[in-house]
C-alpha cells in the first residue's frame, strides 16, 4: 500500500480573540491556487489515488476538494474525524485496515502536529522523529501490513514549492 500525507494548504489566520472555530477556517485565495499547482505537480509525479479520505475541517476538505477535482477522482473525497487535530491515529489506522484494506493508494489530507506524528508513528514506532510538513507538503509512505508502529518506508517527503516546480 503507498499511503500519502498532504497537509492542508494556506489557511486564514486564527483570530487571537478566540471567539472563531477553528474547524470553519478556509483556505486564503493564495492557498488555493498554490493547492491547484501542487495537485498539478502531483498529477505530473503519475501518482493515482483510490481514496483520498480528509479531515472534515474546513481547509483540509477544500484542499481535498482541489486534489480530487485534478484526478478527476470518481468518488471524491471521503471525511473522516479521525483525521482532525484532536482525532486518533489508532482509530484513523484500524479504519483503515478494517474498511479500506483492499484500496492500494490512499491520500490522507490533515493538520499539523498530527501529519507529523503519524509519519515518525509509522517510520519509527513512536512519535518523536521530527518530521516538517509545511502548508501544502506531502510525505509518501510505502506500508507493508498496515499497523500503528513501525510498518512503513519513506517514499518521499516534498515541500508545496517541489510540487508546484513539478506540473
Amino acid at each position: 500500500m503507498i499511503l500519502s500525507l498532504l497537509r492542508h494548504g494556506i489557511a486564514v489566520k486564527r483570530v487571537s480573540s478566540g471567539d472563531e472555530d477553528d474547524s470553519e477556517r478556509s483556505l486564503t485565495a493564495k492557498g488555493e491556487r498554490r493547492m491547484r499547482r501542487s495537485a498539478e505537480g502531483l498529477l505530473a509525479l503519475g501518482l493515482t489515488y483510490d481514496l483520498i479520505l480528509s479531515s472534515p475541517y474546513l481547509r483540509a476538505r477544500q484542499t481535498a476538494d482541489i486534489v480530487a477535482q485534478i484526478f478527476k477522482t470518481p468518488e471524491g473525497v471521503q471525511l473522516s474525524d479521525t483525521l482532525t487535530p484532536a482525532g486518533s491515529p489508532r482509530q484513523l489506522l484500524a479504519a483503515l485496515h478494517a474498511d479500506y484494506r483492499e484500496r492500494q493508494d490512499i491520500l490522507l489530507v490533515g493538520h499539523e502536529p498530527y501529519l507529523s506524528r503519524l509519519i515518525s508513528t509509522l517510520l519509527t514506532g513512536g512519535p518523536n522523529l521530527s518530521v516538517v510538513m509545511k502548508r501544502g507538503g506531502l510525505c509518501t509512505l510505502e506500508v507493508e501490513t498496515l499497523r500503528f508502529g513501525r510498518c512503513a518506508s519513506l517514499v518521499s517527503l516534498l515541500t508545496p514549492s517541489q510540487l508546484r516546480r513539478l506540473r
